[in-house]
């Protein structure tokens, strides 16, 4: 029986576009960025901000030492969120009905500072919640210094919510990801970016 739902991000909760912060990237002058950009797991500087190798002011000093000039933090901040589409508030209000149905409501994301500057505030869903408030618990990459799909992450998740593998539904729109959690015992559901999982989560946890 499921117990625990854990949710990927990007994708999932947030639809992505995938071209727009390559664009931004681009526009700061780091077309090296927007050439390597990847929405599932970044590589290079990102994969090291988003695997919590470099902090958010490392990250901002080695990029405006590239780019040749003082980058800000808002600079960066408005390429990254690029990636984000829409926050779907049919998708907010289904989580929300998870954790009143007694269901342990848990998120794990690759992703960085920047983003969750803007997640963790109350202009994430459009009427004054930040993420914080959908979830039981959050396990973010540069936090915890995995990025999926290592399966030490999920590993580490399991480990923190003492949870059983088989009790729990990891959905992510990366197939990647769900392999990898699959191999560590979760049930998994793989959505298209953006598509509506409102309904047919519910076949997944009966």
């Amino acid at each position: 029986m499921i117990k625990t739902v854990i949710f990927d991000m990007g994708g999932v909760v947030i639809t992505l576009d995938e071209n727009e912060a390559g664009k931004r990237f681009v526009e700061l002058g780091m077309k090296e960025f927007a050439e390597k950009m990847d929405p599932y797991k970044q590589s290079g500087l990102n994969g090291d901000l988003e695997e919590g190798k470099l902090s958010e002011e490392e990250y901002r000093r080695q990029v405006s030492e590239k780019v040749g000039r003082e980058v800000s933090f808002e600079e960066l901040q408005h390429c990254w969120l690029g990636y984000m589409k829409e926050v779907p508030a049919r998708k907010l209000m289904t989580i929300r009905n998870l954790k009143k149905q007694g269901y342990r409501v848990v998120l794990l994301s690759n992703t960085n500072p920047y983003v969750s500057a803007w997640t963790d505030s109350a202009d994430f869903s459009g009427d004054g919640h930040p993420i914080g408030d959908y979830f039981d618990a959050m396990y973010r990459s540069y936090e915890v210094k995995y990025m999926k799909p290592d399966e030490n992450f999920f590993r580490y998740v399991m480990a923190q919510e003492k949870a059983l593998p088989e009790e729990c539904l990891f959905i992510d729109d990366g197939a990647r990801n769900c392999c990898a959690a699959s191999e560590v015992g979760l049930f998994t559901y793989c959505p298209q970016n953006g598509e509506d999982w409102c309904d047919k989560i519910y076949d997944y946890l009966k």
